[in-house]
């Protein structure tokens, strides 16, 4: 028997997400609501009346809305919208659709009740956060099959040891196919079915919190698709046979990635996406975003030329931001703008973007230049330096800062140990150079963040069918120990260090000839806050060497990464702890000398009391 629609109207349906669109499940049954203003007539049909075409008319709203109540509809049901214009008479997998059979199925009516039980989990301090990305497919395969969160749970005990305290996840929104880097969502309010669905992530971001670890997930608002997309013409209506109602339907359309740029200037629009980057933060209890790519949101061809400025765009990242900021000011969004902009990470009151932070180009080209470069006197201090150095808005914490990440190690590009050596990346060069930029990942002022495997001393390039190599764990023990050890002195976890959580840095000796470089951290200066970083970019051990300290007293060497305990293979050049003599060096009250081994960097401090 064909269920009817029924008659009975809910002016306010209790929503099962933030939008109170899509199928919202309330105690009478389904409220099936959707956008289609150039529609004839929409209909719903699904597993509940046999998907009648049109036993489930939806009755049109103002401003394009249609809806309609199903009492016998309920969770677990498929279903699909019947859009009708004309000769246009197209089934439409729901825009906000909260979970889907596959890219290119049927809607799945998604109670989006969760057991959270006492999830209080505090998002940590910017200053204190250590990010690590991840890509759920490939991180933890089992079973000669991709990842799913599931699977990627089994390795969150492995990633607190570590001491990470913050997991981004590369978008596992629905996506053609079963594999991919997650930059082509069909549909942005599913959950990648292959990884598990909407309850598998849920239950990943529940055991995160669990082990003390903040979840940040990586959106993509600056085009959608663009194959498997549903949306493409959605109610049958475009102009220059271009995408209709979601999307600009002119130049402004074009992206690297399609024609699929979303209408920033339509108000259905920007609900559609601020709805969605609410869902994520307040259903799911995530702990922030990272937004792709914002420059293609706030200028059609990401070429800083005004006529090509997208106002709209950049209006709708202001409200976003404003958003969270009034609702959940202690969610951290991040910017992937990569364009060197203050504006991106000022606060909005300035008229800047708002954003908390933003990816760093400043950092990683330089960074990943000077270590990949072969010759010793290609390597330009002056640049390290600069790198270093850098900051938006007198902030430490406004960028975030690596060596490697899923651009930096595709497309062309391998992951930093194989482009120092081709071939070769577990040699001692790839492993010298590489852990050197990684010491200063975590020792220069931001966000530090390194990409999944890159601990483990992963070679070649990410692809999304390779997983990592966990066999490294073991033979690369030692490197990652290096890691665990630069981690903890970040995050001052012995009570030693706590100016690498300080904004204030000062690179106060740059030799370009010896090709050393040393910098002083600190929030307010003195025993356990100061930490000097000196670090070695030539292929020859330093002995003797002489460096400005900020005071005097005992200099205790926390950490030097040319330690055989890490590898074998290395020199083991000793620095002992260094006494100061009141004698000024390099704009320092005092000097010290020490004997910093080849691509080594030493981590001083004073001990407290």
């Amino acid at each position: 028997m064909v269920a009817k629609a029924s008659t009975k109207r809910r002016k306010n349906p209790a929503a099962s997400n933030v939008a109170g669109m899509g199928a919202v499940i309330h105690q009478d049954g389904v409220t099936f609501r959707v956008w289609a203003p150039h529609a004839k007539q929409v209909y719903v049909g699904g597993t509940f009346n046999d998907w009648s075409k049109d036993a489930a008319p939806l009755a049109a709203e103002k401003d394009g809305y249609w809806s309609v109540d199903i009492v016998e509809a309920k969770a677990g049901d498929h279903y699909k919208f019947r859009v009708v214009n004309g000769a246009f008479d197209v089934w439409r997998i729901d825009p906000y659709a909260l979970e889907v059979t596959n890219s290119v199925g049927e809607g799945v009516i998604h109670d989006a009740s969760f057991a959270w039980e006492a999830d209080d989990y505090k998002t940590p301090p910017w200053h204190e956060m250590v990010l690590y990305e991840l890509h759920v497919g490939t991180f933890f395969a089992k079973d000669g099959k991709p990842g799913t969160f599931d699977s990627a749970i089994e390795k969150l005990p492995y990633l607190r040891e570590l001491g990470v305290n913050v997991v981004e996840v590369m978008p596992p929104m629905e996506f053609a196919g079963g594999i991919s880097w997650g930059y082509n969502p069909s549909q942005i309010y599913a959950v990648e079915s292959d990884y598990g669905g909407p309850n598998a992530f849920k239950r990943f971001i529940k055991a995160a919190h669990d082990h003390g670890i903040a979840v940040i997930l990586d959106v993509v608002y600056n085009h959608i698709g663009p194959s498997d997309l549903s949306l493409w013409q959605f109610d049958g209506w475009n102009e220059n046979d271009m995408g209709g109602i979601y999307f600009y339907n002119d130049w402004r359309a074009n992206t690297p990635w399609g024609d699929t740029r979303p209408d920033y200037g339509r108000p259905e629009v920007r609900q559609y996406i601020r709805d969605n980057a609410l869902m994520w933060l307040e259903v799911y209890h995530l702990d922030g975003l990272r937004l792709d790519m914002t420059v293609y949101i706030r200028n059609a061809k990401a070429n800083g030329n005004p006529g090509d400025d997208l106002p709209d765009g950049w209006s709708l990242l202001q409200w976003l931001n404003s958003e969270i900021e009034a609702r959940q000011p202690w969610k951290l969004m991040i910017a992937e703008d990569l364009h060197g902009e203050a504006v991106i990470t000022a606060p909005l009151e300035a008229g800047g973007a708002g954003f908390d932070s933003q990816w760093d180009s400043n950092f990683v080209h330089p960074i990943r230049e000077a270590i990949i470069t072969m010759e010793d006197a290609h390597r330009d201090m002056a640049k390290v330096a600069a790198a270093i150095s850098f900051g938006y808005n007198e902030n430490a914490f406004e960028r975030v800062i690596y060596t490697e990440s899923h651009d930096e190690v595709a497309n062309g590009k391998a992951r930093v140990p194989e482009e120092i050596k081709p071939g070769e990346a577990d040699s001692y060069w790839s492993k010298k150079r590489s852990t050197l930029g990684a010491a200063l990942v975590f020792t220069a002022p931001g966000l530090p963040m390194i990409f999944q495997g890159q601990e483990l001393l992963e070679d070649t390039w990410f692809s999304d069918t390779q997983p990592i190599d966990w066999g490294k764990l073991e033979r690369n023990a030692g490197i990652h120990q290096l890691y665990t050890d630069l981690i903890k002195l970040r995050r001052n976890w012995h009570g030693t260090t706590g100016g690498l959580q300080g904004h204030h840095t000062k690179v106060y000796h740059v030799n370009d000839i010896a090709k050393v470089i040393a910098f002083h951290r600190f929030q307010l200066a003195g025993p356990g806050d100061s930490v000097v970083v000196a670090a070695n970019f030539s292929g020859v051990a330093r002995e003797h060497y002489w460096v400005g300290l900020p005071g005097p007293g005992r200099w205790r060497v926390r950490l030097n990464s040319d330690w055989q305990g890490y590898e074998a293979g290395f020199q083991n050049t000793s620095s002992n702890d260094v006494d100061a003599l009141d004698q000024e060096q390099d704009h320092m009250p005092c000097r010290g000398s020490l004997s910093i081994g080849p691509y080594t960097v030493l981590i001083l401090s004073q001990d407290v009391g």
